[in-house]
């Protein structure tokens, strides 16, 4: 039985998410040298779906203040045996309805997590409220329906009782976006194992 929401898969594979995605190291590296390049040290920033803090422990060290979210308990947990700075704080939170006050943060990172939520639309709607005036999001996404390799990918892994919900090529996760409130400031495709839409946005005005 696939589960709503892929909570039970991701705390099952908590200890084993580091080798699993392993293999996208070199996309990893180029998304964090990205990311670096809009990201300073007078900022604020909210990161959801940080999984076990692979992306985390990079940024830290770049942000003022690093807020690391996600809603597996098991992920946090693993995320937290990681040495990493002390601007950087893990806890677990649900994207789609967040703690925080309005207008908390300079900028929300979201990696890879859009495309595999229920209702990604929520969480747009909880990062649009949380944004600052003129805050950006950073929002790469697993784009795997624009190629073979990666539609392939994603039938075994719903196979093996994990759900992909949203099957979107590079443009109609663009056009997703800009549905949702955001108008896209910069667009980077990376072609590696499986195909990843790199994309900055701010809400539009």
């Amino acid at each position: 039985m696939k589960e709503k929401d892929n909570k039970g898969f991701w705390d099952r594979w908590a200890k084993r998410y580091d080798f699993m995605m392993s293999g996208d190291g070199r996309t990893y590296a180029q998304i964090v040298n990205r990311m670096k390049k809009v990201l300073d040290r007078d900022m604020s920033v909210l990161e959801l779906a940080c999984g076990t803090g692979l992306l985390s422990v990079r940024l830290a060290g770049s942000v003022k203040l690093l807020e690391a979210t996600d809603f597996s308990e098991e992920m946090i947990r693993q995320a937290k045996t990681k040495a990493h700075s002390s601007r950087l704080h893990f806890s677990v939170q649900d994207a789609t309805s967040l703690p925080y006050t309005s207008e908390t943060f300079d900028a929300v990172v979201i990696s890879n997590a859009l495309h595999i939520m229920p209702e990604p639309e929520k969480a747009l709607t909880e990062i649009r409220r949380v944004l600052k005036p003129g805050g950006l999001l950073i929002a790469p996404t697993f784009t795997a329906a624009g190629s073979l390799f990666g539609r392939m990918r994603i039938r075994i892994m719903e196979l093996s009782g994990f759900k992909v919900f949203h099957k979107w090529t590079p443009q109609g996760y663009l056009d997703f976006l800009k549905e949702n409130g955001f108008e896209i400031t910069c667009v980077k495709t990376f072609n590696g194992g499986l195909k990843l839409t790199y994309a900055e946005a701010k809400e539009k005005p």
